[in-house]
């Protein structure tokens, strides 16, 4: 399991120009079952995503296809942990 933590390096102006490309970047993602959670921090000084994959590489890989990331909009700090309590069981099943 991994968390990306987003940061922006540009004005907030530039980022909202990649907005909706970095959207549809997340909602293919999510369809592929990469990403379980995301969004914006607060204050918005970049995002969160927690996403499964199953190495450090594969995060890389799917990082690179990120409009953010091609555009140089954001750096990416990548958190890599192993769940062991969960909300649900089958919260538990799904992600692992």
């Amino acid at each position: 399991m991994f968390i990306a933590i987003l940061t922006y390096k540009k004005p907030l102006d530039e980022v909202d120009q990649f907005l909706q490309a970095h959207r549809e970047y997340l909602a293919n993602h999510y369809a592929d079952g990469d990403f379980i959670a995301s969004g914006p921090q607060n204050p918005r000084v970049g995002g969160v995503i927690m996403m499964k994959a199953e190495s450090r590489e594969a995060v890389d890989a799917i990082i690179a296809e990120d409009p953010f990331h091609i555009n140089g909009i954001a750096d990416y700090q990548i958190v890599e942990f192993t769940p062991t309590m969960f909300i649900t069981e089958e919260l538990k099943s799904m992600l692992l």
